[in-house]
């Protein structure tokens, strides 16, 4: 064998074999057995499986077909198990629903097929294996790229959701980490879709890809910790920053000036329930939500009260320019808040 054949033999070799003792510490060694563990333990079993299948028919003779139809059934399962690991990673008490088995259909299906191809399927006349098996090859890997770009949206929100400048030094860690997965796996992706589209990239270069992957994912997970956390960490200070989030959607977009603002909306915004707003509202800001709203709103009109280039406008006018629906609302609000009228605010200031 050729020199370079026994370093890609060694390379590929030893990260298939590194992935699977990160599995294994994951779920059986690691003290936090926790559900989003034992998940990326699957992933990199299912994963290593795959890889070790395309090590096999770039290195080996005849590579029977139950192989190569298994070996991409695994890409069928790895997506899901991506997207289940990231939900655990992100989600606060995170269960898995009876329902998300349904993601494991394609699996199901490709896994039992292999069982009963044959070598006379691959004969160049059998139009009909060929067909099927280059349709496979296809929605194989748009299946996995469908999940990747998933859960890559799935960060993205999740970043949405918990500002930078909010995080926690877990959070912190928790978003770095799965970005760095998901870059991993869609390098991982490319380099055997490069293969099939061009076949000017060596079939052996996955494998390789892999084990680069997985020694920097091992080495990452280390140093950010990333084994040891999990969704639980946003519960932490989360109603502290969905509050945050409110506030700065008052300061920065000025909600509180539009007439038809209102729960329902706000939760829309923030992508929680109306619920859960006006509990974050209650508790932080001491009032309930109409008070809430108009305490932006009175601000807005003091300064508008005392703008000498506002003294052309009425008090009726800078109420409806602020979002009050009447005059009388307005004054009940300016009082309640000021403890005096709109007008003797003005006159006495």
């Amino acid at each position: 064998m050729p020199f370079l054949d026994i370093l890609l033999v060694l390379i590929s070799g030893s990260g298939l074999l590194h992935g699977i003792f990160f599995a294994f510490y994951l779920c059986f060694f690691n003290k936090k057995r926790t559900k989003s563990n034992l998940l990326l333990g699957l992933l990199l079993i299912f994963m290593a499986f795959r890889i070790g299948k395309s090590v096999m028919l770039y290195f080996g003779d005849d590579l029977e077909p139950i192989f190569i139809f298994t070996g991409l059934s695994f890409l069928l399962i790895i997506g899901p198990l991506l997207r289940w690991y990231i939900l655990a990673m992100t989600t606060t008490d995170f269960k898995l629903p009876n329902f998300y088995i349904l993601e494991l259909v394609p699996f199901v299906l490709i896994f039992g097929i292999s069982f009963f191809i044959s070598n006379s399927w691959f004969n160049e006349d059998n139009g009909i294996a060929v067909a099927l098996f280059a349709s496979t090859i296809i929605f194989s890997y748009l299946h996995l790229a469908f999940y990747i770009l998933k859960s890559a949206m799935m960060v993205r929100k999740v970043m949405n959701a918990h500002p930078k400048t909010h995080r926690t030094k877990s959070q912190i860690s928790i978003v770095h980490w799965l970005q760095i997965l998901i870059v991993g796996f869609s390098m991982i992706w490319f380099s055997y879709v490069l293969n099939i589209i061009e076949d000017t990239v060596p079939y052996i270069i996955g494998p390789v890809m892999y084990s680069v992957v997985i020694y920097y994912l091992s080495y990452k997970a280390y140093k950010l910790n990333s084994t040891h956390i999990d969704g639980t960490v946003f519960a932490q200070n989360e109603n502290a920053t969905l509050f945050q989030r409110i506030r700065e959607l008052m300061v920065a977009e000025k909600l509180y000036l539009e007439s038809d603002i209102s729960l329902v909306r706000l939760s829309n915004i923030v992508e929680k329930s109306t619920q859960k707003t006006s509990e974050v509202i209650n508790q932080y800001a001491k009032r309930n939500f109409n008070d809430f709203i108009n305490y932006y709103r009175i601000q807005e009109a003091k300064e508008m009260l005392l703008d000498s280039t506002s003294r052309k406008y009425t008090i009726s006018s800078i109420a409806f320019d602020i979002g009050f629906s009447s005059l009388s609302s307005f004054n009940i609000a300016f009082k309640k808040f000021e403890g005096t009228t709109p007008s003797s605010y003005k006159k006495n200031n």
